[in-house]
């Protein structure tokens, strides 16, 4: 029953985003928040079928912030970049410039203005990637970067990367950790999408003024503490 109930979600997932991303084309030209309201629309879509469908729903934990704020999140899946649609204001997400090319989505995170960031470009790269973020946050928005930069499946060795540090430094702002299991219940590979609650829990912020270890440090151990509490293990 659950392949089936997953191969049902998947083509609605397929069918559902083809017809937001040709449908929403117009919007393209018009000003950016209409683009960031076909991403809710269509985040929410997603959301309510994957429970109807597959009986996984989604609780959120904690206080999702509503101004300009640095969000460090738990990475297992790709529904980590979608939820957040539905439940954060305005969500600006760092990706990897490679997803540019893919038709649509690319166009759409563009309009979106996602940040970009290209792993090749090393200092040149973290130097955009901190003005690209200032300017975002003029804008009033939530700034959602995964730090570890990469989907690791639950319970996985963390692999945490430097750039959170730079923009938490840069930005003078607290950081908002997000513990998640998410990837539980829609494993990174594959199409069986396991019933129970995805959690996306919004920890205490770590406060401006550590040094860059230390922080580093607070930022892992309260993210993996929490996320592995979420699998109970």
């Amino acid at each position: 029953m659950t392949a089936l109930r997953s191969a049902l979600y998947l083509l609605f997932f397929c069918l559902w985003t083809g017809l937001i991303f040709v449908v929403a084309l117009p919007l393209l030209l018009l000003p950016r928040r209409w683009t960031v309201r076909a991403m809710r629309f269509h985040a929410w879509g997603l959301r309510g079928a994957l429970e109807a469908v597959c009986g996984v729903r989604v609780e959120v934990r904690g206080r999702p912030p509503e101004g300009p704020a640095l969000i460090a999140a738990k990475h297992q899946c790709m529904f980590d970049t979608v939820a957040p649609f539905t439940f954060l204001a305005d969500p600006c997400f760092v990706m990897k410039k490679e997803l540019l090319i893919i038709p649509f989505y690319g166009w759409y995170a563009r309009k979106g203005a996602m940040i970009v960031v290209d792993r090749e470009g090393h200092s040149r790269a973290l130097r955009k990637l901190v003005a690209d973020t200032r300017d975002r946050m003029r804008h009033g928005r939530q700034l959602v970067i995964f730090p570890e930069g990469h989907r690791q499946d639950p319970g996985a060795a963390p692999d945490y990367k430097p750039g959170i540090a730079a923009l938490y430094k840069d930005l003078d702002l607290p950081c908002i950790p997000v513990a998640t299991n998410s990837g539980v219940h829609w494993p990174a590979k594959g199409f069986i999408r396991r019933p129970g609650v995805i959690v996306f829990e919004f920890l205490d912020p770590i406060p401006t003024g550590l040094k860059r270890a230390d922080f580093m440090r607070t930022l892992q151990d309260r993210i993996e503490t929490a996320s592995t509490a979420l699998l109970g293990l």
